[in-house]
């Protein structure tokens, strides 16, 4: 690939992971399951959950509480493209949210999560984790996503439950 093929596609990748933390937040938290090709899978090993194909990836995503407020902070996004069709990234993300929310300020607390969506860490099975993408029909989509989180915790409720 020349630099420019290169760079472009670090930077199409790149978009996928803010734009997938964008429509959790602040969009239509189902339309993330377009960003996947047809056979995407986002995966979290820790909590036993495997979400595979983009009709249950739109119904997983989809199925988050109407009331949820959240917020992600994305960081250190490296992308490494492996070919003109495959690459893979890592990251760092930390995730603010509360259900229970019908408007206004919520008063400032601790991070649900603080994690490596995509890592190179390794799993308890060996096997690497990571996010990876591939190049279909001209555009950049995610292939696999694993959610890897060092730090966790359940989201809090405004209503105290």
């Amino acid at each position: 690939m020349d630099p420019l093929e290169r760079l472009l596609a670090e930077r199409a990748c790149e978009r996928l992971v803010l734009d997938f933390v964008h429509r959790l937040d602040l969009g239509e938290p189902a339309s993330v399951a377009e960003l996947f090709t047809e056979d995407g899978v986002w995966r979290w090993p820790a909590d036993d959950r495997l979400v595979e194909g983009r009709t249950a990836l739109r119904a997983y995503f989809g199925a988050r509480p109407a009331d949820r407020l959240s917020r992600r902070m994305m960081a250190n996004v490296l992308v490494t493209v492996d070919s003109p069709t495959e690459a893979r990234a890592t990251s760092y993300f930390t995730t603010y949210r509360v259900d229970g929310h019908t408007g206004g300020m919520v008063p400032a607390g601790p991070p649900v999560q603080i994690g490596l969506p995509h890592s190179r860490l390794r799993s308890s099975g060996g096997t690497p984790i990571e996010d990876t993408f591939r190049k279909l029909d001209g555009q950049w989509l995610l292939s696999t996503r694993t959610l890897f989180l060092p730090f966790g915790g359940p989201t809090p409720s405004l209503d105290g439950s």
